[in-house]
């Protein structure tokens, strides 16, 4: 056979061959478009989760602190209550008018005039008698109204400049962030009767759980005294604190070593509304550079925290901007790089608009107010402080908590 048919025979099977591998070619450039477009798609969400993470509220920058006051623990000024009046001394009876005698003889006009001087002489006595016991009476009462009115004074005088304005009870509702990404709703379940506190924070978090610190107990001179406080974590039991204010002890069931319970001492949340408290009885004191010291329990260990006036800021909402006072807790120690910030708004009755927890890793859980940018309202049918609404919405149960 010739040469040159063979390769002719060669070049019509080698053109088929071309005709079937144009196929493949086409899915790969495809593929490769499919490829570019899922990378755009990424490219355009990442950017749109970047600017969600900062559209709302930058996180705050580096913060040297300058210290201009520092305020510690002591007891808050409490309103004295005024005596009760002494009970209305006895008046003394009179004594009966002694009574003639009876004679046989005839009474003489002498004996009728000395009977009637004997009688005023008698009334005149009594008359005295009476006096003198209302006079003493009398005495007596303007005597333990001074006494009193001495001991209030100087009670007044002796009581420290802060002072101390619990918040009303509420259900405060916030939308959550983890890293900036929304996360669902949390909520602060808030109950103040004026003698007694209950506190559950919970925190929804994808994949773990809730988080759900609670913390209950009464008010004392020192403000808030937290009785019992529990920490749960996600599906983990929780971990309880114990405030033993009969032996000034701290009882952790995480861990068999007791500490000292000291006078104000707070546990991690408690701490938020105590703050709340005394910057509504004086919020002209908390000036940026002032650092007031709280002693705060864990769930196995008790520190100092000394949390530090930034300054008046505005923090943005869903419903719009508020101003709203920052504080941030200065490092607890060397190399302490986990950063607590509050922000307390005026508008809201001072209570928090804002927290954000940066862990050392560069975690960030933050709260944000939602709903209305105004204070609670009382509740009608509810007594005492009531528990209002702060939200648009519904506000979903609580969990319980006696062991959350």
């Amino acid at each position: 056979m010739p040469f040159f048919l063979l390769r002719h025979r060669r070049a019509v099977s080698g053109g088929s061959s071309d005709n079937s591998s144009s196929d493949p070619s086409l899915r790969w450039v495809v593929w490769l478009a499919v490829l570019l477009a899922v990378v755009a798609l990424h490219w355009v969400a990442g950017r749109w989760v970047e600017r969600s993470k900062n559209a709302s509220n930058p996180t705050p920058a580096e913060h040297v602190p300058v210290q201009v006051e520092l305020l510690t623990p002591k007891p808050v000024a409490q309103t004295p209550t005024p005596p009760a009046p002494p009970p209305p001394a006895p008046r003394p009876r009179p004594k009966p008018a002694p009574q003639p005698q009876p004679t046989h003889a005839i009474t003489t006009a002498q004996q009728t005039e000395q009977a009637v001087q004997a009688a005023e002489a008698t009334q005149a006595e009594q008359a005295a008698q009476a006096a003198q016991a209302v006079a003493q009476a009398a005495a007596k009462a303007a005597s333990d109204s001074a006494a009193a009115q001495a001991a209030a004074a100087s009670q007044a005088a002796a009581a420290p400049a802060d002072k101390f304005n619990v918040p009303p009870s509420g259900e405060l509702r916030y939308d959550t962030r983890i890293n900036g990404v929304m996360n669902q709703i949390g909520n602060i379940h808030w109950i103040n009767d004026g003698q007694h506190y209950e506190m559950v924070v919970s925190i929804p978090l994808p994949f773990v759980g809730p988080y759900v610190y609670s913390s209950k107990g009464h008010t004392d001179r020192f403000g808030l005294a937290p009785e019992q406080y529990s920490e749960q974590r996600g599906r983990r039991a929780a971990d309880i604190t114990v405030f033993d204010r009969t032996t000034k002890q701290l009882v952790y069931t995480r861990t068999p070593n007791n500490q000292p319970l000291a006078d104000g001492a707070q546990d991690r949340f408690s701490v938020v509304m105590q703050l709340s408290s005394l910057v509504r009885g004086t919020p002209d004191t908390y000036k940026p550079g002032v650092v007031r010291q709280f002693s705060v329990a864990d769930n196995d260990s008790n520190e100092i925290w000394p949390i530090e006036t930034v300054g008046d800021e505005n923090v943005q909402t869903g419903d719009g901007n508020v101003l709203a006072r920052h504080f941030t807790r200065l490092p607890r120690r060397d190399g302490d790089r986990r950063r607590l910030d509050i922000w307390l708004a005026p508008a809201l009755g001072w209570l928090p608009v804002r927290i954000l927890q940066t862990e050392p890793n560069g975690m960030q859980i933050e709260m944000l107010w939602r709903g209305k940018l105004q204070p609670p309202s009382v509740t009608p049918d509810q007594s005492g402080a009531g528990t209002p609404d702060a939200s648009d919405n519904a506000t979903p149960g609580t969990p319980g908590s006696d062991k959350p």
